[in-house]
């Protein structure tokens, strides 16, 4: 997964990131609130991890910007030493899904990542996804399209499995190249494009086929489904 952690002590963030990293996680690491407003409105990402007291702008008023201005529903934790009845209230108000209390151990941490991405995702990683006219096996490494099997690169295979994944999710380039690549800086994002130009074509994303494939302009890409298109241009 990508994660930010939001984070002004320089000890807390580092032993953090070793945790996530060694679990498999990319993780960006933040120590001002703005630099991450900053990043958030050109990137996204599977999980924030937020600290409420921030140098300049709080764990909170990010959550709520992201909740209320960005329209931003990905799930995040709080990893702060406030521990009232109050602030694990306003806390959860801002939209938080979980709340834990420092100091907090490697295993609590990753234990609660976990349940919150299970609540946000609840979905088997090898289960088929059955979005007609497509039937999506991640297990056997095949998508068919009116039961006609699909012939796709490994990554572009990958690249459509994680857009049908996020199915209505603005997800930015830096984001696709992660999931798919991993981070090699080697790649730029065009690679990107060209994938996703691939996986457009080849699999057919449009309305007719019920969904259909929107760039968002110096971001990334959104999946979503064009039923109500699809039945204006019927009517």
């Amino acid at each position: 997964m990508r994660i930010v952690v939001l984070e002004d002590n320089l000890t807390q963030s580092t032993l953090v990131t070793a945790w996530l990293r060694n679990a498999g996680h990319d993780v960006h690491e933040f120590a001002l609130t703005r630099e991450l407003q900053r990043f958030s409105s050109r990137e996204s990402v599977d999980l924030y991890l937020l600290d409420w007291m921030m140098p300049d702008i709080s764990g909170e008023a990010f959550l709520r910007w992201l909740r209320n201005e960005r329209n931003d529903e990905t799930p995040a934790i709080f990893i702060t030493s406030r521990d009232s009845e109050d602030d694990i209230v306003n806390g959860l108000a801002a939209g938080a899904d979980d709340f834990i209390v420092k100091p907090v151990s490697q295993r609590v941490l990753l234990s609660r990542i976990e349940a919150v991405i299970r609540r946000s995702k609840p979905r088997d990683p090898i289960a088929p996804l059955d979005l007609p006219p497509y039937l999506i096996d991640p297990e056997h490494k095949r998508i068919t399209l009116n039961g006609q099997e699909v012939e796709l690169t490994e990554k572009e295979f990958d690249l459509a499995v994680f857009m049908f994944r996020n199915l209505g999710r603005l997800l930015s380039r830096g984001h696709l190249l992660e999931a798919v690549w991993g981070r090699n800086p080697d790649l730029a994002t065009r690679t990107v494009d060209t994938h996703v130009s691939r996986v457009r074509g080849k699999l057919q994303l449009k309305p007719e086929n019920g969904f259909r494939l929107v760039p968002t302009y110096n971001f990334g890409y959104r999946l979503e489904r064009a039923e109500n298109e699809t039945e204006s241009n019927v009517a």
